[in-house]
């Protein structure tokens, strides 16, 4: 039962401490969609996302007022598109609008899932299936995409490494009245998970089952301000407040989750733990790195109290649930987080060390603008490095990468909302070009010859 402090403490939370759930994703299989041509599968994809999501809108506001926990986002992701697109690939366009017609229809914010899974080779329709992705994207509103590379299993395919480079690079130059944000809607992952309900790395797996509801919780600032209360403690009890401030986060993504799956008829699939903040003061995973007592989120000490948080939110958020998946722990996308935003203004926070960071946060480099001029094979290289972190340490890392046309370091883009805004960031103008035109796979490291 609850308490009168325990209400208020919630209420306090929501009002003050920026306290939601950062998003209801629907999953919904669509391998039953695929039919003899590109046009009737994009028609029965249009057609069976709009039957099973069509009151995920209505759903979730009706608990968000109910409950008084304000919902922010509604999401769906689906099967990965290759596999959908896989007998006509070159159509694959038809499919992409009307997987983005389907999103405006039922009314959510983003629907990911435009993605293939080449992480140990890449069959042709996959080849022709990626090529599409600048157009898409660029064409569409709604629709994100995601492209797994590599795996601790299969080692990094670097064919893909390769190729996403100049796909990053294409979308940005299809999107360039935009500053690129094509690219905002475009990850590329190592180690993918099949249950991720934040964009753009969104898919449902072909292990899950045939809808499911996905909840990401969120509340950076409900845990700086746990932490300003213990300003003199030891990191000990640091950790320990962490803990119980997921804990209390957490149980809010279950109710919500296991009341959506019931009410649209679905499976509950998992509660995804992750601190993903906003461009909001007071709602930021860097202002908690700065409560630790760092002066300035990247400067000496920020890997290690990265990795403390994001334990400790592990640590909260599965005692609080048995369904905890996802990416689970701490994002830092510089765009989205106003901490992150003026570290980088000033030159404290760079490319390497956010790369540092990625080896103990839950995903990688996220949300990073990079002058207009980066060569994709710097790109590339970026990629690599991300990758080998996530393979090497059985983690997933992705890269979320910007190269901003007609932008300069000194720049900065604006997307607005949940997105943010960059600075550009410089980048090492040493080449990799030879290292990434030789291809092949790096091989998966010696400790994934497990059974």
């Amino acid at each position: 039962m609850f308490n009168t402090n325990d209400v208020l403490e919630t209420v306090n939370m929501i009002e003050r401490e920026h306290l939601d759930i950062r998003t209801v994703t629907m999953g919904v299989s669509l391998l039953s969609c695929i039919s003899g041509t590109a046009q009737k599968t994009a028609d029965k994809v249009y057609d069976t996302i709009c039957k099973r999501a069509e009151n995920i809108v209505k759903v979730t506001g009706d608990l968000s007022r109910e409950y008084g926990i304000p919902i922010v986002n509604k999401r769906i992701s689906i099967t990965p598109a290759s596999l959908i697109c896989a007998p006509f690939a070159e159509k694959s366009y038809l499919i992409g609008k009307a997987l983005d017609n389907a999103a405006k229809a039922v009314g959510v914010d983003f629907l990911g899932g435009y993605s293939a899974l080449v992480h140990k080779g890449m069959t042709d329709y996959e080849k022709k299936f990626i090529r599409t992705i600048p157009e898409v994207l660029a064409d569409t509103e709604r629709l994100c995409s995601s492209v797994n590379i590599g795996s601790s299993k299969s080692g990094i395919n670097m064919d893909a490494v390769k190729l996403m480079g100049e796909i990053i690079k294409e979308t940005a130059q299809k999107t360039a009245a935009s500053d690129g944000f094509g690219c905002a809607k475009l990850v590329v992952f190592c180690n993918a998970v099949e249950d991720n309900p934040f964009m753009a790395g969104a898919f449902h797996g072909v292990g899950e089952g045939e809808t499911v509801i996905n909840v990401g919780v969120s509340g950076p600032g409900v845990v700086q301000h746990a932490l300003e209360a213990v300003k003199d403690a030891d990191l000990t009890e640091v950790a320990e407040t962490v803990k119980r401030t997921a804990f209390k986060i957490t149980r809010a993504g279950q109710l919500i989750a296991k009341e959506a799956a019931k009410r649209l008829g679905a499976e509950f699939g998992i509660v995804d733990l992750s601190l993903a903040p906003t461009p909001a003061r007071g709602d930021s995973v860097a202002a908690i790195l700065e409560e630790m007592g760092l002066e300035s989120v990247g400067t000496h000490g920020t890997t290690a109290c990265l990795a403390m948080l994001n334990d400790a939110v592990k640590k909260g958020g599965v005692m609080a649930s048995s369904r905890v998946g996802g990416l689970s722990g701490a994002f830092i996308p510089v765009s989205e987080d106003i901490g992150m935003i003026e570290a980088a203004e000033r030159g404290t926070l760079c490319i390497d060390k956010l790369e540092a960071m990625t080896a103990v946060c839950s995903v990688g480099l996220d949300m990073i603008a990079v002058p207009g001029e980066t060569s994709a094979s710097t790109i590339s290289a970026i990629i690599a490095d991300e990758a080998a972190i996530g393979m090497i340490n059985n983690k997933t890392t992705a890269v979320r990468i910007i190269p901003a046309p007609n932008k300069k370091e000194g720049d900065e883009v604006n997307f607005g909302g949940l997105l943010g805004r960059a600075p550009i960031m410089p980048v090492h103008a040493e080449s990799a070009a030879k290292f990434i035109s030789r291809g092949g796979l790096i091989p998966a490291p010696i400790h994934s010859n497990k059974n």
